[in-house]
C-alpha cells in the first residue's frame, strides 16, 4: 500500500508524479529542483541560492510526512556542474545533523528548466 504525500508549501509536481510517496515506513521524495513555491521559477543569484531552496523544499515535503531532514537516510543530488559539490557541502550543516544522510551527487547533462541542481531522497518515517 502506498499513500501519496503533498505539501502545500512546497513547488507542485511539474509532471505525472507525486511530491512524495509513503510505503512500509520509508517515505520517497521526489527531485526538487529550486522552484521557488509561490511563483514556481527557478530562484535566481547561482547556484548558493538554488542549494538553499532545494533543501527548503525537500524540508516541506519531508514535513507533510510527519518528518524532518534529519530523518533523510539516502539523498541523491543531481549537478549541472560538479564543482557545484563544495558549495553543497558548504550548505549542508545548516539543513542537516551528524550523522549525514548517506549520498550519491553525480553531474548530469542538464536538468529541468534550467536548474543546477535537483536532490531526491529516501526517508524514514518510523
Amino acid at each position: 500500500m502506498k499513500e501519496e504525500i503533498i505539501s502545500n508549501e512546497a513547488p507542485d509536481s511539474i509532471g505525472c508524479y507525486s511530491q512524495a510517496v509513503k510505503s512500509h515506513g520509508v517515505v520517497y521524495l521526489s527531485g526538487q529542483i529550486p522552484l521557488d513555491p509561490k511563483t514556481m521559477t527557478i530562484v535566481e543569484g547561482g547556484i548558493e541560492p538554488q542549494v538553499k531552496q532545494v533543501f527548503e523544499n525537500l524540508l516541506e515535503v519531508a514535513r507533510s510526512s510527519h518528518g524532518h531532514l534529519n530523518n533523510i537516510l539516502k539523498l541523491t543530488v543531481y549537478l549541472a556542474d560538479i564543482a557545484y559539490i563544495q558549495c553543497v557541502n558548504e550548505i549542508m550543516p545548516a539543513f542537516f545533523e551528524k550523522p549525514y544522510p548517506a549520498r550519491t551527487s553525480v553531474q548530469v547533462a542538464a536538468l529541468p528548466r534550467g536548474a543546477l541542481i535537483e536532490v531526491d531522497a529516501i526517508m524514514s518515517s518510523i
